[in-house]
């Protein structure tokens, strides 16, 4: 059974950082695209990064580029995701999302759709707050 677990999330003040973590089990990261999701109240879920997408980078949205890092641990099985900088735009429940489309493995092409990834996880909250 394919499962993706998020951790590490919770209350942060502004500037602070945060290390999320998604861990798989059931599939190796080696054959798939990890993205990382985010939703905020009464907003769309939005791709914020994503790794081993357009032929083994690393994409970023704007709203996150020179303040989150993504990487992984393929011994772990695990993603992660450093948020440095927050600020309270940030606050959203945050979701690892996995795809095997060879599309966004080659090009990164349309890492951003939701509808591509076929594994999801149940969410981690980031709150940034003072």
């Amino acid at each position: 059974e394919v499962q993706l677990v998020e951790s590490g999330g919770g209350l942060v003040q502004p500037g602070g950082s945060l290390r999320l973590s998604c861990t798989a089990s059931g599939f190796t990261f080696d054959d798939n695209v990890i993205t990382w999701f985010r939703q905020a109240p009464g907003k769309e879920r939005e791709a914020i990064s994503c790794i081993n997408c357009g032929d083994g980078s690393t994409l970023y949205a704007d709203s996150v580029k020179g303040r989150f890092t993504v990487s992984t641990d393929n011994g772990k099985n695990t993603v992660y995701l450093q948020m440095n900088t927050l600020a309270p735009v940030d606050t959203a429940t945050y979701y690892c999302a996995a795809t095997r489309s060879r599309l966004i493995r080659r090009s990164g092409s349309n890492w951003r759709v939701r509808d591509f990834y076929n594994y999801w996880g149940k969410g981690t909250q980031v709150t940034v707050s003072s």
